[in-house]
């Protein structure tokens, strides 16, 4: 009575095996035809030949590495740039104690003001282009990585690249804060003359995400695209010890944190747009290879912003203590936290109403609509 639904299954399992071979007999094809060439060589030829191989296995043991090894990485790292207890917006001075209390000793005037706050966004900025090129490794310019898995760019496959997506997220939010840091918040009104660091520094972060020394377009050497991050990585941290000696601007006016606010909402949304494209078209669940790319990239751009946010409280301190945005602020910081505990091991992007595959985008996409919602609305009690 068995004997046929067990002939069954066992045709069934054999099949699967017999396309597992074919599968890993494809892979290892081309190797095995190698190793017979290799074996008919001199020594000579060998020894050369397998020096570039062992050099060959040390660069992809060390791309795998950097790929999978998220040096520093913190969803809570935001935390150290609110800087509580700090009374000053940016680029306010700060008046020494001794002239705060009118001591004869120390009342010289202009001498009283030691210093100016720096900007906490300048500074979370580029500690996420030092976390990004220096701390860990920028993978899009990589050789390997562009060489991808025989040919096929590591992107259009599930593997090794989720840092790689995460990374330009992060890089996304730090051009877009560059740029209104030049126009907008490094200068009084938009007519007073831009800052010189802070406009080298946005020419720098515009920069190609993907250059390698070598490249094609048009050939010939070039700059990979990790010196010019590391060049707007200086030169914002310039513009902030300059800020800090009171000899730059930083204006730290209401309107300009409603456009600032209006430019990272107007980020976002096209972020959320594009989960929400890839959640309704495709429906491959843990088979859809592209939905990590869209999952990894909004999540380090939320990470990203989560860090800018923060700091975007040190700096407009005033005027967000004085429009009563305290709670709406904390709300807004609790909602980013919360979006960066989604962390899956595999992403899946399954129907809404499914019951065997989750639908990660869809989640992700809601966390991004929730601090969007949240941003529009301290813009509007800014705009009372």
């Amino acid at each position: 009575m068995l004997d046929p639904i067990i002939s069954f299954f066992t045709w069934i399992f054999q099949l699967i095996g017999k396309g597992i071979g074919i599968v890993i007999a494809w892979i290892l094809w081309p190797f095995l035809l190698a190793a017979q060439w290799y074996r008919r060589r001199g020594i000579i030829l060998k020894a050369i030949v397998g020096v570039l191989l062992l050099a060959l296995v040390g660069l992809y043991g060390y791309f795998f590495w950097q790929s999978q090894a998220w040096t520093n990485f913190d969803p809570g790292y935001a935390s150290a740039y609110s800087r509580e207890g700090q009374s000053a917006s940016a680029g306010e001075a700060i008046i020494s104690a001794a002239a705060a209390t009118g001591s004869s000793s120390s009342s010289t005037g202009e001498g009283d003001i030691k210093s100016c706050a720096p900007s906490a966004i300048t500074a979370v900025t580029a500690d996420l282009i030092d976390f990004n090129v220096n701390q860990n490794a920028w993978l899009s310019s990589m050789l390997l990585y562009k060489l991808g898995l025989f040919g096929v760019r590591w992107d259009a496959t599930p593997f090794f690249d989720n840092k790689a997506n995460f990374q330009r997220g992060v890089h996304q939010a730090v051009r877009r804060t560059a740029i209104e840091l030049v126009d907008r918040l490094g200068r009084i009104r938009g007519s007073s003359q831009i800052d010189p660091r802070l406009q080298k520094a946005r020419g720098s972060l515009q920069f190609d995400e993907s250059t390698w020394y070598i490249g094609f377009n048009p050939p010939g050497p070039k700059t990979p695209s990790p010196s010019f991050y590391r060049t707007g990585l200086e030169e914002l941290r310039a513009y902030n010890r300059k800020l800090a000696a009171c000899d730059a601007t930083f204006d730290a006016r209401a309107d300009n944190l409603v456009q600032f606010l209006d430019r990272i909402v107007s980020d976002i949304g096209s972020t959320s747009d594009i989960l929400r494209e890839r959640s309704e078209s495709h429906n491959g669940g843990w088979f859809d290879m592209r939905a990590d790319d869209r999952f990894w990239f909004s999540y380090g751009q939320l990470y990203g912003y989560y860090g800018i946010i923060a700091a975007t409280r040190a700096d407009f301190n005033d005027v967000i203590t004085s429009r009563g945005l305290v709670p709406l602020w904390d709300r807004l910081e609790d909602q980013f936290r919360a979006a960066l505990e989604v962390q899956p091991f595999i992403i899946s992007n399954g129907r809404e109403d499914g019951w065997v595959m989750p639908t990660h985008l869809a989640t992700m996409g809601f966390y991004v609509l929730r601090i969007r919602t949240n941003m529009v609305e301290v813009r509007s009690v800014l705009d009372r």
